[in-house]
């Protein structure tokens, strides 16, 4: 659509922080108001739709659309939510080494073995390595409290999880996101260990790249959001 407005910013809502357009607040696509608990966080929504050119194209918004989702689909769907996460945890990217070469699954092993120790002591969550892709078969009760750690979260902080976790694959990966094990630029290198090899030994493919690209791009955006809400 044609961009209408002529400034973007943040006002107070309450005791929330509504993103504004001329300073008229932006509504969801469920008629909410926009609006997060820190300023720091809605400035970052506030900054997407100032930086948009003639039209306005939401996919150059990952945060705006990220919380709208937040806001009006997650309060009704957080079980449904939370046991996506946790069954990301079943074939969690951190825990399916290469078959081969050994040069590979040594990266692997070095990169992704002290994640799941620091996921066994901080989260108490403990996930088995297999090599190859077929699942593993993890302990139910990792899996549980997947969840539960999960629904432990506010609507806007689960939903940033389980964007994370689709886009790294890893339940693991978007907790050490969340609780700052990680930063973006870590947590996307640890989950394209394989990716990264294979250009290594024949080349980078730029449509791969630029894909490769857009997604650390959403990771960092989820990150700052993260950061924001602190």
């Amino acid at each position: 659509m044609k961009r209408f407005y002529k400034h973007a910013g943040v006002q107070q809502d309450g005791g929330a922080w509504a993103v504004a357009l001329d300073g008229r607040p932006v509504r969801t696509p469920g008629g909410g108001t926009l609006a997060l608990p820190t300023s720091a966080a809605a400035d970052l929504l506030a900054a997407e739709w100032e930086g948009q050119g003639d039209e306005v194209d939401p996919h150059a918004m990952p945060l705006t659309r990220l919380v709208n989702v937040a806001l009006d689909r997650t309060p009704q769907t957080r079980e449904g939510v939370a046991d996506e996460i946790a069954r990301y945890g079943q074939t969690d990217a951190i825990c399916h080494l290469a078959d081969a070469p050994e040069g590979l699954q040594a990266r692997q092993d070095a990169a992704w073995t002290p994640l799941r120790d620091w996921a066994h002591g901080e989260l108490g969550v403990e996930l088995k390595a297999v090599c190859g892709v077929l699942a593993a078969d993890q302990p139910e009760a990792s899996l549980a409290r997947i969840r539960t750690l999960a629904l432990e979260l506010d609507d806007v902080r689960l939903t940033a999880l389980a964007h994370a976790t689709a886009l790294l694959g890893s339940a693991i990966l978007a907790f050490a996101l969340l609780r700052g094990r990680l930063d973006a630029v870590a947590a996307n290198a640890a989950a394209t260990l394989e990716a990264a090899w294979q250009a290594e030994q024949w080349g980078e493919d730029a449509e791969a790249a630029n894909r490769a690209a857009q997604v650390l791009a959403e990771i960092i955006a989820v990150e700052n959001l993260l950061k924001a809400m602190a």
